[in-house]
């Protein structure tokens, strides 16, 4: 490697579990270069300190240790716009690891233009979908970046040699590592939801335990009891629960707990990955399905016929847009400017009913509703609707039908 090409600085993605610890090593040894580790509290329901010490250990001045709480604006300016589009992904997914990349990708550059570094570099394998929401984000915001992605590079390719590396550098390892204990499954979690994959979930066909999930009881466990909530909305977003005014990052977090409880949000699907491999996963978002059904529901009587159509047919796009990593794009940019024109009446009350993994709306209204119980009502309206109108609309929309049957007939006869 050219000297020239080495970069002198460069921020890590850092959570201070193994793999990114040897990268940390890795980089210092390979690159010969100073390393910025920064690690995100995006609500994963881990301490985060942990990684201070651990970075301090391997070398990191205490300068170059950067740990952010950003939670609420992951919240805030992340999930929520997603949510105000309704973004599910291949009918199923509900984004969770895909909308945390880009906030992560967008602080690492915020602190590589601080410290003065060229470079970043992350822990996400060649075959994954992070590695190119990781970059794609970084591009975005800092064009001429270095991006150094080690398993692109190394032989560190299993588990016995990443352990061997840090034995031989004395970077030290948790004890479950060591001996092969914890999870025989990869995890992700954050604030919107945990995904679980690799190991024994590689087989589509093998169900996973139920000790398995971690913030949702099983629906068979939940309460016999069913639970009502009403959620108050403004603008397409959640700001109180039952009444009570909360911070974004409070009102997820609320309802995870609740819908948690009922048993709501589990998904074991088989997605198509952006880089063309077919990928299992299971995933836990008891939020994030309870915001979902709710926002659906005030949607239902504050917008347009047209207008939410549009939105329908847009959502698979944009959907696709999140999880392939162009967050930052400029069609993502201009779909999210008309997505949140689109939320200024959606503004009011939904009632959900929870009960053993299960929603039911229960009741919505609204000031902006455009619902009309005069027009609507099977009863007697008093000439608010002209009912002799619809034979006429019928017959016009059956126009091209009655023209193309005419036709088939006569070619019929004729033969």
């Amino acid at each position: 490697m050219k000297k020239a090409q080495k970069p002198k600085k460069v921020v890590l993605a850092y959570s201070g579990g193994l793999d990114t610890s040897v990268i940390l090593k890795w980089l210092q040894d390979v690159y010969e270069c100073e390393v910025v580790t920064f690690t995100a509290d995006i609500g994963q329901g881990e301490e985060v300190e942990p990684a201070r010490k651990k970075a301090l250990q391997l070398g990191i001045k205490k300068s170059n240790i950067f740990i952010e709480d950003l939670r609420e604006e992951f919240v805030r300016d992340f999930v929520f716009p997603m949510f105000r589009a309704n973004a599910v992904y291949e009918g199923e997914y509900l984004l969770g690891t895909s909308i945390a990349r880009p906030l992560i990708a967008k602080n690492m550059i915020e602190i590589a233009k601080k410290v003065g570094a060229d470079a970043i570099s992350h822990g996400a394998t060649g075959k994954g979908n992070d590695q190119v929401r990781f970059e794609l984000g970084a591009y975005a915001l800092m064009p001429n970046v270095k991006i150094i992605a080690p398993w692109r590079e190394w032989d560190l390719l299993s588990r016995e040699k990443l352990l061997a590396y840090a034995d031989k550098h004395g970077i030290p390892v948790d004890f479950k590592k060591r001996k092969g204990g914890g999870a025989p499954y990869s995890m992700d979690a954050n604030l919107l939801h945990i995904s679980y994959e690799g190991g024994i979930l590689e087989d589509p066909d093998f169900a996973p335990e139920d000790n398995m999930w971690r913030i949702t009881v099983s629906p068979e466990k939940a309460p016999n009891k069913p639970q009502v909530i009403e959620l108050t909305y403004e603008k397409g977003d959640i700001v109180a629960i039952d009444g009570k005014r909360m911070t974004p990052g409070k009102v997820l977090a609320a309802l995870n707990v609740i819908g948690g409880k009922h048993g709501i949000g589990r998904l074991d699907m088989v997605e198509n990955r952006y880089v063309g491999m077919k990928s299992r996963g299971c995933y836990e978002t008891p939020g994030g399905s309870i915001m979902l059904k709710g926002h659906r529901a005030m949607e239902s009587i504050t917008m347009d016929r047209e207008v939410l159509a549009l939105k329908d047919d847009l959502m698979p796009r944009y959907a696709r847009m999140i999880y392939n990593g162009y967050w930052f794009s400029p069609e993502r940019k201009l779909l999210q400017g008309l997505i949140d024109a689109s939320q200024a009446t959606v503004n009011g009350t939904v009632r959900l009913k929870l009960y053993k993994g299960t929603m039911m709306c229960v009741g919505r209204s609204s000031k902006d509703s455009l619902f009309d119980a005069r027009i609507s009502t099977f009863d007697d309206d008093g000439g608010a609707y002209n009912q002799a109108d619809a034979g006429g609309f019928i017959k016009l929309n059956a126009l091209r039908m009655r023209i193309a049957a005419n036709k088939a007939g006569g070619k019929s006869k004729r033969k």
